[in-house]
């Protein structure tokens, strides 16, 4: 004899599990009653729709999440306040830009005496002014006779024995306002001299109107500053 399970016939009424609402939209209970139904604010995307990609959830209006997101890419239209802790990277590439407008604060975690509060680096857009409390620049020493100062150089240490030369960057390279030191790190330098060349090959830009500058006396150190167009002392 055969065996046959419980069954439904005749599925209407209040329970009948019917769902409403508009095509792709996503399905909730409302507090009226036990039926599903959907909107038009909040719909799942299968394949290509509107401008939509395949497998698009989109949700027009506020998201909660108390617990975490993870994604491969996030996209940003509008960022109001961002709050965040831990590490944070930004960019892949050195053509990406950063680009942030307001004044900006870099502070320690908390107070350390030692170094007299918490503020590191500071960036005002109202003064204008950057303040930072202990700087660090790059360091280059030359042994050589020669050397072709990088762009991105700021102090040069010569200690080599003999005549030793220096070659600037284009100031129309590192542009107006960029300052670079140079200074003689050998003791006891008489027959010998350190020269800073204004371009390679010479003539080209200046130093002072002139297309070098030689430090003379011991242990001598130069200021420099470009205009964009050439260099001075300062």
């Amino acid at each position: 004899m055969a065996n046959f399970g419980w069954a439904y016939i005749n599925c209407s009424g209040a329970n009948d599990g019917a769902a409403a609402g508009p095509a792709y939209s996503l399905q909730f209970v409302t507090e009226s009653g036990p039926h599903t139904t959907g909107s038009t604010l909040l719909n799942y995307y299968t394949a290509s729709t509107y401008s939509h990609a395949p497998s698009t959830l989109v949700l027009s209006g506020n998201l909660v999440v108390t617990g975490s997101i993870s994604a491969s890419i996030y996209h940003i239209e509008d960022i109001a306040i961002i709050d965040a802790t831990g590490s944070t990277y930004f960019g892949d590439s050195n053509d990406d830009t950063h680009l942030r407008t307001g004044s900006l604060l870099i502070t320690t975690a908390a107070p350390d005496a030692s170094t007299e509060g918490t503020l590191v680096l500071s960036a005002s857009a109202t003064t204008q002014r950057v303040y930072v409390r202990g700087f660090g620049a790059r360091y280059h020493r030359v042994t050589a006779g020669s050397y072709t100062i990088k762009n991105f150089d700021y102090i040069i240490g010569c200690s080599g024995s003999g005549d030793q030369t220096l070659y600037l960057p284009s100031p129309s390279t590192v542009g107006a306002g960029v300052v670079m030191v140079v200074k003689d790190e050998y003791r006891t330098r008489t027959a010998t001299s350190v020269y800073v060349s204004a371009s390679n090959p010479a003539g080209t830009f200046t130093i002072e109107d002139q297309p070098y500058y030689q430090l003379n006396g011991t242990m001598a150190a130069i200021n420099l500053y470009s205009d964009g167009t050439n260099w001075f002392v300062y």
